[in-house]
């Protein structure tokens, strides 16, 4: 086998919606003014007995289920989240004991609202060298649970959420290399930290970084698998705000591109996000089989990641 696959992927949201009417019950907002300034309308909010690893299992399962494939089937999983509450058992392991996977190698990734695509690479790396044979790669976050949720300027943001794909050895490359990076001495401009742990973030700063410095970045990616930004089938970036999205994806030139905007009705839900848009768009039939996509993850740490992969 010369790379690896995406072999199938899904999702999984609370059931519960907030609008952004219910929002302004709680905060000095308006629909007017959240979806004028980032373009969400709803996000979906677990409750108090949903931890991230019970939403992390669900949009596991379903990723199973499309690969037809059983929890022994997998021999690693990888976690992406930045909202874990405890230290040990960590949510590979977690998720793991929650679909019966037998002795799996369990690991966490903590890259923020990169951490999908960190974590996929990572699972494309362990599949090349023989490590893996096939891997659940979940980026799962309750950013609800780090909300302070009389901010205005930040619980308008923020969704809770899960999405996973199952990666596996393939004879023709699926998964394209990786571009990653970061910004280390910019890092606290998006953060999560303090006890109780709050998500916190300078706006200004990561969108003129996100909009000024990430296009040439992103289509450094394409070039790393060969293909011009005008050959891609779709761009899911991270959903962070569609006023970051649009001219981000504009200035990638992937013109021939739909372009996920989930965000709009699933906010901010850090590592999910591309997993989540993904597999939407999979689900909807707006992408098919083998169509190139790229994923591009970027934000806290100021952190990116980003690499092509054929649709499964």
């Amino acid at each position: 086998m010369n790379g690896s696959r995406i072999a199938a992927v899904g999702h999984y949201q609370p059931a519960r919606i907030l609008t952004n009417e219910d929002l302004a019950d709680l905060v000095d907002t308006s629909d007017e003014w959240i979806t004028s300034r980032v373009g969400i309308r709803t996000r979906h909010i677990a409750g108090p007995d949903e931890p991230v690893d019970e939403l992390a299992a669900h949009a596991a399962a379903k990723a199973l289920a499309a690969a037809g494939l059983a929890p022994g089937d997998i021999d690693f999983v990888l976690v992406a989240t930045s909202t874990a509450v405890d230290k040990s058992p960590n949510m590979a392991a977690r998720v793991a004991a929650r679909l019966g996977i037998p002795s799996p190698a369990a690991m966490d990734v903590n890259v923020v609202c990169a951490g999908f695509t960190h974590a996929l690479a990572t699972a494309d790396h362990a599949v090349r060298a023989g490590a893996a044979t096939r891997v659940l790669v979940i980026g799962a976050d309750k950013m609800s649970d780090v909300t302070d949720w009389t901010d205005r300027t930040t619980c308008v943001l923020v969704g809770d959420g899960a999405g996973a794909a199952v990666v596996e050895a393939a004879e023709e490359p699926g998964i394209g290399p990786v571009l990653w990076g970061s910004v280390p001495e910019m890092g606290h401009a998006v953060r999560i930290e303090g006890t109780p742990s709050r998500f916190a973030q300078e706006g200004q700063s990561v969108y003129r970084w996100a909009t000024t410095k990430l296009p040439a970045i992103a289509r450094k990616a394409c070039e790393r698998a060969g293909l011009a930004p005008e050959d891609l089938a779709a761009v899911v970036l991270h959903q962070a705000n569609l006023r970051i999205i649009e001219p981000l994806a504009a200035k990638i030139g992937a013109v021939n591109a739909v372009v996920a905007r989930d965000v709009t009705e699933s906010g901010n839900t850090s590592a999910a996000s591309i997993p989540i848009a993904l597999s939407k768009l999979v689900e909807r039939g707006e992408i098919s089989t083998g169509d190139p996509v790229l994923l591009f993850g970027f934000g806290g740490n100021l952190s990116y990641a980003g690499q092509v992969i054929r649709c499964p």
